[in-house]
């Protein structure tokens, strides 16, 4: 009587934990990622960034539109687009896998803050995506 009543505890036990383990993961349906269009309209100006992540970082990382000033923007994205532009024309010396492109992002025009907040954004994401730093005295490693 004693084996079977430890027999039948052990089997409960056992249908226990079978049953609570997990189920296998299947991660067959990939999301696919529309790409980020950055333009002005009146200017005939246009970025698209295809860059896997960087939807999901401007809708949930970033700072919302209108935290930093237009004239913000427009300083760090100066600097960054130098800094991206040099790097571009480089290809021996930096990832051409990264630095695909030129930015043609000319200082006298205004291009509006919507283009300077995305753009803005983009190199942030990017920084902390490649683990680089574009400079203008900023850390690599920042969120915003």
């Amino acid at each position: 009587m004693k084996l079977l009543k430890q027999t039948l505890v052990l089997f409960t036990l056992g249908i226990f934990f079978w049953a609570c383990g997990s189920a296998p993961i299947n991660k067959t349906a990939e999301i696919k990622e529309e790409p980020v269009v950055i333009a002005n309209d009146s200017l005939e100006y246009e970025i698209t960034i295809i860059d896997v992540g960087f939807t999901y970082y401007l809708n949930a990382i970033a700072q919302r539109e209108g935290f930093y000033s237009q004239d913000y923007l427009e300083a760090r994205n100066k600097v960054w687009v130098t800094t991206w532009n040099m790097r571009a024309q480089n290809i021996g010396q930096f990832n051409p896998n990264i630095y695909e492109n030129l930015i043609d992002y000319q200082q006298n025009i205004d291009y509006g803050y919507e283009v300077n907040y995305k753009l803005f954004n983009y190199f942030l994401f990017a920084q902390k995506k490649y683990k680089m730093n574009l400079g203008g005295g900023f850390r690599s490693n920042r969120i915003n």
